[in-house]
């Protein structure tokens, strides 16, 4: 696989011993779906797909109760759209709100097969109804509670971080207390997670 701006210059592909290495345009690691723009849309387009409405309506059909019913989805599709959450998160957040809003959108169709009486309510009104949280703020929620785990010296992920700052800059009171520095990018496109959740929850952890 070809990344980024290289992808546009379509070089030669890689060969090994006379064989040539297929090239990728995206690919699926650990349930995780990866693609050559450096972007997640491919995995979230891949997620709204196999979400399990058909069988959330076939339980429907079936007479179980809506509390069951909700159940089944909050156990069992929900936790399908929110995947890996923390990796991809920052992407709906910086680049576009359009699959932000498909995600939502699965959601929506969810609680009018539970609820019939919610078809014609405000998204905000279904919401309150089901008794469920929109999944932008769950993921938000998700994120930052994954980052708590990897400023921890025991998390696995905690040498991604950027060496930290000295002990007289954190603690001086006329600058930001923060423990690492904020890492930027140029361009939103070669932001990673850990570079978004030194931006938005370091000084959260910090106090946690």
């Amino acid at each position: 696989m070809t990344l980024g701006q290289l992808a546009v210059t379509n070089p030669p592909l890689l060969s090994i011993s006379s064989q040539t290495i297929e090239r990728a345009t995206s690919f699926k690691l650990l349930g995780l779906h990866t693609d050559s723009s450096l972007s997640w849309f491919t995995h979230i387009d891949y997620v709204k797909t196999t979400t399990k409405l058909f069988f959330l309506k076939q339980l429907k059909r079936a007479g179980l109760s809506s509390s069951h019913l909700l159940h089944f989805y909050t156990t069992v599709i929900r936790p399908v759209l929110e995947y890996y959450a923390p990796v991809w998160h920052y992407a709906l957040t910086k680049l576009t709100k359009a699959h932000s809003e498909s995600l939502e959108a699965v959601q929506q169709h969810a609680i009018h097969i539970v609820h019939n009486l919610t078809r014609g309510m405000p998204y905000s009104s279904m919401l309150f109804y089901a008794h469920l949280n929109n999944l932008a703020s769950r993921r938000e929620d998700l994120s930052r509670s994954f980052f708590r785990n990897v400023f921890n010296t025991d998390s696995c992920l905690h040498s991604l971080l950027p060496p930290p700052r000295p002990p007289a800059v954190t603690s001086s009171r006329l600058i930001s207390p923060q423990t690492f520095p904020k890492v930027h990018t140029r361009t939103h496109r070669y932001c990673f997670f850990i570079q978004y959740g030194l931006k938005h929850y370091q000084h959260k952890t910090n106090k946690s």
